[in-house]
């Protein structure tokens, strides 16, 4: 059976000499173990003692002290003549080529082929140039050299590849981000409207202004932030172009793929950041901050005054008279009927949201109380949404608009009872993770003794009897308002805020404490 070509040429390969590139001639073989033609060798050697460099093989570098007798090696000259009568010289095979093989180039100087890379020319060398020129620098195989050059265009490839993910994400990210802006900029404006639409003629034309204020502020951040994710898009293009031209690299020789490796540079940039926060809230503290002391005064102090100098008729005294409950009024909303009938009509359900419950809370009645045991706490499964250090709790459901009407029963007064941003921090230990305690909650604190209202860590004790077994909370998100009621129907406190986030109830509960979501 006759030999396979791909193990003629394994056998072909055998019988050349690195020197000449030719099969053998009369082989000899060297103290080393190395094999060459015996006139091959000999001139090599012939060549390096005129420059006063004693005997050495030109494949492992191995001196010699003298110069070795030269053995002929018998089994490679058998070998040799058979393949000399079978088919054609290594040289015509390397010149020739084959199908599915990359042509071997020639050394311009000596028209032998480049076998070697030399790294400190960093260039392709024939084997004589080796010899000759490059002896003492550091050469590798040109295949092995082609395979890590490769290797580093892979890995080039895959950081422009995790650089094109991250940039398609965070142009992603920047998308919903400006979505989200634009709809807290228009509740603002709508905010902002609304509250001086109920105020008296002479603050219309304040009204104009701070509404022409805002607008430019939104188109501001808006613009800004279209013009960050189209720099964004523009870069995506870039690496996408890089890509491309790393992929062609592949296609060259040896040599120009080597070249251009290390030409190539993957694409740096500075980094462009994707959150849209606009600072108009922050800009208008002073105006809202008045606005809801004016909201205040007008819709809490002068309904309570009135009703107490219109309250005494024929029927009873002020004392005897129980005085009108109603939410705080808003002109974009109806007055809400008062007493605990009137509330119940935008009564809710809620749950407990096991997830954010912390080790010390535990829930149960389908998750509609939860009860901070005195035992110390559970293990419980990591969770982002969890308060790790907090004893703290928040509802399942969230509010983005419309009214809303709950009621929860306190076995103890020691509790802060509120809504939140989802934002609200959830792993750092101290107060700010607390509702109420930032400028992302409201709380209503209960305690033995009094009863105080907190936001952002500002907190307003309140007049009035503090022990209140079961409390209301009516939310009224357009008209910015969070009510309070002792008991499900004495009117306790209410807040006033531009709300521009979904909220969620939130409860911090002490130590022996439990908290129930009432169904009725």
């Amino acid at each position: 059976m006759s030999a396979l070509p791909s193990e003629m040429e394994s056998q072909n390969s055998t019988l050349i000499c690195i020197i000449c590139l030719e099969r053998f001639r009369i082989p000899v073989t060297i103290p080393c173990g190395h094999t060459f033609c015996q006139r091959c060798i000999t001139i090599h050697w012939d060549t390096k003692s005129k420059s006063d460099i004693g005997p050495r093989c030109p494949i492992c570098n191995e001196e010699f002290p003298t110069r070795p007798i030269l053995k002929r090696n018998v089994s490679m000259s058998v070998l040799t003549e058979a393949a000399n009568s079978t088919g054609p010289s290594c040289r015509e095979s390397l010149m020739r080529g084959s199908e599915g093989v990359r042509p071997m180039l020639l050394c311009d100087r000596h028209k032998k082929p480049l076998v070697y890379y030399c790294r400190q020319d960093k260039m392709s060398v024939c084997c004589e140039c080796g010899i000759s020129e490059c002896v003492n620098h550091e050469k590798v195989l040109l295949e092995a050299e082609r395979e890590s050059q490769e290797l580093l265009l892979q890995r080039k490839s895959k950081e422009v590849e995790k650089l094109t993910e991250e940039t398609q994400k965070s142009i992603a990210d920047l998308a919903e981000n400006i979505s989200q802006a634009k709809v807290t900029l228009q509740q603002t404006s709508t905010w902002v409207s609304v509250k001086f639409s109920s105020l008296i003629k002479i603050l219309a034309e304040k009204q104009e202004a701070t509404e022409q204020f805002v607008e430019e502020q939104r188109e501001a951040a808006i613009t800004e932030a279209e013009a960050r994710l189209t720099e964004l898009e523009e870069r995506a293009k870039i690496l996408l172009e890089s890509q491309g031209q790393i992929a062609a690299v592949h296609n060259l020789s040896d040599t120009d793929l080597i070249k251009e490796s290390m030409v190539l540079e993957v694409p740096r940039f500075k980094e462009i950041p994707t959150d849209v926060t606009p600072n108009l809230q922050e800009q208008l503290n002073s105006v809202t901050d008045v606005l809801s002391r004016v909201s205040k005064l007008v819709f809490e102090d002068l309904e309570k005054a009135v009703s107490v100098a219109v309250g005494p008729d024929k029927d009873g005294s002020p004392q005897e008279k129980r005085p009108v409950l109603a939410v705080v009024p808003s002109p974009a909303a109806p007055c809400h009927p008062g007493g605990k009938e009137g509330l119940n009509a935008y009564r809710c359900s809620l749950t407990f949201d096991p997830r954010t419950a912390n080790g010390h809370l535990f829930l149960s009645q389908e998750n509609r109380r939860a009860e901070h045991l005195t035992s110390g706490p559970r293990p419980v499964p990591a969770h982002e949404a969890r308060f790790d250090h907090t004893w703290q709790v928040l509802c399942f459901q969230g509010f983005s608009h419309g009214q809303h009407y709950w009621e929860l029963e306190v076995s103890k007064p020691w509790a802060y009872l509120g809504v939140t941003y989802e934002t609200i921090p959830r792993k750092e230990k101290g107060k700010r993770c607390m509702v109420g305690m930032n400028e992302l909650s409201w709380s209503l604190q209960l305690d033995e003794h009094q009863l105080s209202a907190w936001h952002n860590g500002r907190r307003e004790i309140l007049a009035g009897h503090s022990q209140h077994s079961r409390i209301g909370m009516l939310l009224d998100y357009e008209a910015g308002t969070l009510t309070y009621y002792g008991d499900g129907q004495t009117r306790l406190h209410a807040f006033h805020c531009a709300f521009s986030r979904e909220l969620f109830p939130a409860s911090w509960i002490g130590e022996g404490v439990s908290v129930t979501l009432c169904s009725t």
